[in-house]
C-alpha cells in the first residue's frame, strides 16, 4: 500500500536523502538506486529494497501501476510523493519517477571464495565512481562475477557508480581488502593467479594463459597498480600500442584483458 509523504521534513525521506553522502551510506549499510531498470533489476536479482519512493504521476502510469504491484507483492515500504517533492530529493537532472533504499550486500571476505569458479577483479585504488561503474558492468558481462576492492578505491555505492554499472552490483559478490601482501597471500593460498598490467612487462596479454583462475589487478587510473602487486603478482603482461600512446584508461585495459580471458576460455 502507498503511503503519501508531503514534507522533506518526513523522516523516512530525511533518511533516504542522507544515502547521498558517503558516511551514511557506510554507517547504515544502504544506498540509492534511482530509476526504473535499476529498481527491474534490483527485483529480478533478489535485491532488499528498504523503502521505495514513487512519484505520482509515474504511479499512475500503466509502467508505473505494473511496477508497483510487483513491488507491493514483494512486501516493500511504499511511499508516494508529488513531483516537486520527489525531484527535490533526488539528483538526478530527469529522474524517471522512482527510487529506493538497498541494503547493501554482504561483503565478508570469507564467503567470498565460496561457491563461485569465476575469475575474481581487483580494484586497486580507482578513484572515478563512472569507471568504477562501466568496469562493474563490463565484469558482469564477462562472467568476472567477483569483486575485490582495495582500500583508497572509490565508493562501488555512490550513486554515479550505481548508475554507470546499471544493475551489475546485484550480481556481483564484493569483499574488501587493505593491505596488497596479504591480498595476494589470500588470492595465492586460493589458487588464483594474480596478474597485473604494467607497461615494463614483456609477456603481452594474448601470449598469457588468463582463461580461468585469474585474479586481475587493475591500478589507480593515474599511477596504475601499487609496487607491492607489481613486484609480487604472479604475471605482469602488457597491451600492445603504436604511436606515442603510453597507456590506456583503466576501464578500456580492463575490458580488453577481461574479454582475452573470455576468448581463452571459448575457444
Amino acid at each position: 500500500m502507498l503511503q503519501r509523504i508531503t514534507s522533506l521534513q518526513n523522516e523516512k525521506l530525511k533518511s533516504f536523502s542522507r544515502l547521498y553522502r558517503r558516511k551514511y551510506r557506510e554507517k547504515t549499510n544502504r544506498y540509492v538506486a534511482e530509476g526504473i531498470n535499476l529498481i527491474e533489476e534490483a527485483l529480478k536479482n533478489g535485491a532488499e529494497l528498504d523503502s521505495v519512493f514513487i512519484r505520482e504521476d509515474f504511479a499512475e502510469e500503466a509502467e508505473g501501476r505494473a511496477l508497483t504491484e510487483r513491488l507491493t507483492e514483494q512486501g516493500c515500504d511504499l511511499f508516494l510523493l508529488s513531483r516537486v517533492l520527489f525531484d527535490r530529493t533526488v539528483n538526478t537532472e530527469t529522474p524517471q519517477g522512482i527510487a529506493a533504499a538497498v541494503k547493501q550486500p554482504d561483503c565478508h571476505v570469507g564467503r567470498f571464495f565460496e561457491g563461485d569458479p569465476s575469475n575474481i577483479l581487483v580494484l586497486d585504488r580507482l578513484q572515478d565512481p563512472g569507471n568504477l561503474g562501466t568496469i562493474i558492468r563490463t565484469a558482469d558481462a564477462a562472467g568476472f562475477r567477483r569483486i575485490l576492492v582495495m582500500k583508497g578505491t572509490a565508493d562501488l555505492f555512490s550513486p554515479k557508480t550505481v548508475r554507470a554499472a546499471a544493475g551489475s552490483l546485484y550480481r556481483m559478490k564484493f569483499a574488501y581488502g587493505d593491505e596488497p601482501r596479504e591480498v595476494l597471500s589470500l588470492l595465492g593460498s586460493h589458487g588464483f593467479q594474480t596478474v597485473c598490467t604494467s607497461p615494463r612487462a614483456e609477456i603481452n596479454y594474448f601470449d598469457a594463459d588468463i582463461s580461468r583462475s585469474m585474479a586481475l589487478i587493475i591500478g589507480n587510473e593515474a599511477n596504475g597498480a601499487c609496487d607491492v602487486f607489481l613486484q609480487g603478482a604472479d604475471l605482469l603482461i602488457n597491451i600492445p600500442m603504436e604511436g606515442s600512446i603510453e597507456s590506456l584508461n583503466a576501464g578500456t585495459a580492463a575490458s580488453v584483458i577481461m574479454y582475452e580471458s573470455v576468448r581463452q576460455r571459448l575457444r
